[in-house]
């Protein structure tokens, strides 16, 4: 029986580094059709996550925002046409029913990527889905699809037509898929196997991510950017309720798409329930999570000696580390 490793099961070997300072480090990743990030971060399309204030704010950090479907095509193309077309933007897609009208208008709005958005991508209707919204955007616009956990779904996607592919399934803070249906690989293995590929699709570690280290971890092992849900809920951009909590600090709410509650907004009804609802702190300005999040990435880098993310791929050194470790690289001091 195979066995999978994720974040927590390893650490990159510290190497030597002739890196004088932070600002030495490029940040930078090309994920092909013009859609070029200096910071290789991407918010998930969540509706409570990514609307137009995350977009237009992490659009100017450079990064970018995937704006989420659980809505109109209207309210969809608003959103994206609001922004002036002054930042890199993304719109989600299903697989059925408007994909193709909604791909068009959000494109026409000013969308530079759709994302053809799934719990399990690789699926027929997936491979039906991005042949046709190809023929209908062109060759100019980027095709992020996902998502999957195998070498296997991640090929068969790029051979479809994918520019990019969303890895990992089942490893996000909120989602239940592994448990509900049994299904999932660790999210760093999947990153670790699709990155065997001799395809040209780029890769996007998708859930499981914690904190910058983990974001480190993510590149080193082969993705080219990382998706993220929990880490940037509950900032000021992200949509959803904010409320106090019984000791009177403020929170958002931050739920799965998956889950009861955002499924009866969106559409009326529960099907597969493979999500949870719950609510995290409120951060602040989205700005601050990402200042925070781009130094550890940084850091992360230099220590490995690298100026790139590529050439952090090339030099990472691996060491699975025991659980009596996981302890101990976490801060473990004993409060009196």
């Amino acid at each position: 029986m195979k066995k999978g490793l994720t974040y927590d099961d390893v650490l990159l070997v510290p190497q030597y580094s002739d890196i004088e300072s932070r600002s030495e480090v490029s940040l930078a990743t090309e994920l092909g059709r013009g859609v070029d990030l200096k910071l290789p971060i991407i918010s998930s399309p969540m509706d409570t996550v990514s609307e137009t204030d995350m977009a237009g704010d992490l659009g100017d950090l450079g990064g970018l925002s995937i704006i989420h479907r659980y809505n109109s095509i209207e309210e969809q193309a608003g959103m994206i046409a609001s922004l002036g077309g002054e930042v890199l933007v993304g719109a989600a897609v299903g697989i059925a029913g408007d994909y193709i009208d909604r791909a068009i208008a959000c494109v026409e709005a000013g969308a530079k990527v759709i994302c053809v958005d799934v719990a399990h991508g690789h699926h027929i209707l997936m491979k039906k889905a991005i042949k046709k919204i190809r023929k209908a955007v062109g060759k100019k616009i980027h095709i992020m699809a996902g998502n999957v956990a195998t070498l296997e779904g991640f090929n068969d996607l790029a051979d479809w037509g994918a520019d990019s592919i969303r890895c990992n399934i089942g490893g996000g803070s909120i989602c239940t898929t592994r448990v509900q249906t049994g299904h999932g690989v660790p999210g760093l293995e999947t990153i670790f196997q699709c990155a065997k590929s001799d395809r040209n699709a780029k890769i996007i570690a998708d859930g499981g991510i914690k904190n910058s280290g983990d974001i480190v971890k993510a590149l080193a092992a082969g993705a080219d950017a990382v998706m993220l849900g929990s880490l940037l809920a509950g900032t000021s951009e992200s949509p959803g309720r904010t409320f106090k909590d019984t000791d009177g600090k403020l929170r958002k709410v931050y739920r799965g798409m998956a889950s009861a509650e955002a499924q009866k907004d969106w559409r009326g009804r529960v099907s597969s329930q493979e999500g949870v609802s719950s609510s995290v702190p409120w951060r602040g300005p989205v700005g601050d999570v990402i200042e925070g999040l781009e130094r550890g990435i940084r850091s992360g880098l230099s220590y490995s000696g690298a100026r790139s993310v590529k050439e952090l791929q090339a030099k990472a050194q691996w060491l699975q580390q025991s659980n009596a470790s996981t302890t101990e690289s976490s801060a473990h001091i004993r409060l009196r």
